[in-house]
């Protein structure tokens, strides 16, 4: 299988800890040059490139649509895209603000858009590329208390498969994958032990998945072994949508 991205340069936002770390690992690995973007956390993403050969760090808030721009102006342009970064601000609906609505579209949804924009010409361009968007469960089935991360996680379907129809002819490729219920600093803070018993209940394999499982769809929809399929999304799970 062929899984070498030699040669190529990739941009992982919210790349710096978690889920997003074990991305930017995986395609260091697979030869790419990697950047790591990060909005906050500088020690995290220090941590994540240290040891990591051909990786730079840029902090900008993917959000804005500025601060994207002058990051592909300075780092850019890019081969391999992944839509990673993600924020939770998990409340029920009848108490959900209009700023846990919008902080969450705007970092969850909005971001990923600003991204491809700035990433397709060039693209288009050499008539290549790999964009692969992290979605969740969550926007497949819908949960209570995250109507805003439900939201955007289903948004990012919806932006995945229209991308992959607009740009197939100049073989870019957009895949989502979409996780289930991974141990993370973001998600560990999120939910109560008892809660967290019940989702391993609920899932076939019996137990949370982890940060390099997810790496793993990821690095395979952006390697050349996958250059026929796009608009798909891959649910990455343990069975627990099944």
């Amino acid at each position: 299988m062929d899984m070498d991205l030699s040669g190529r340069r990739a941009l992982v936002t919210g790349g710096g800890k978690g889920i997003g770390a074990a991305i930017s690992s995986q395609l260091v690995e697979m030869g790419a040059e990697v950047v790591i973007n990060f909005r906050s956390d500088r020690a995290s993403a220090e941590s994540t490139a240290r040891g990591l050969r051909g990786v730079t760090l840029h902090q900008a808030d993917v959000s804005d649509p500025g601060e994207v721009g002058k990051m592909f102006a300075a780092q850019g342009p890019f081969d391999v895209v992944v839509n990673n970064a993600g924020m939770l601000r998990d409340r029920l609906l009848l108490r959900m603000t209009k700023e846990d609505w919008d902080q969450v579209l705007g970092t969850d949804l909005s971001a990923a858009f600003h991204v491809i924009k700035a990433a397709v010409p060039h693209m288009m361009r050499q008539r290549f590329g790999r964009i692969v968007n992290l979605s969740s469960i969550v926007g497949l089935g819908g949960n209570a208390g995250q109507a805003n991360y439900a939201a955007a996680k289903a948004g990012l379907i919806g932006l995945t498969k229209s991308v992959a129809k607009e740009l197939g002819s100049r073989s870019i490729t957009c895949n989502a994958v979409a996780p289930g219920y991974v141990l993370t600093e973001l998600t560990s803070s999120s939910i109560s032990e008892e809660m967290l018993k019940e989702l391993i209940r609920m899932t076939p394999l019996r137990r949370p998945g982890t940060t390099a499982e997810i790496a793993a769809a990821v690095a395979f929809l952006c390697s050349p072994a996958a250059s026929f399929i796009t608009g798909e999304v891959l649910v990455v799970d343990g069975g627990l949508s099944a």
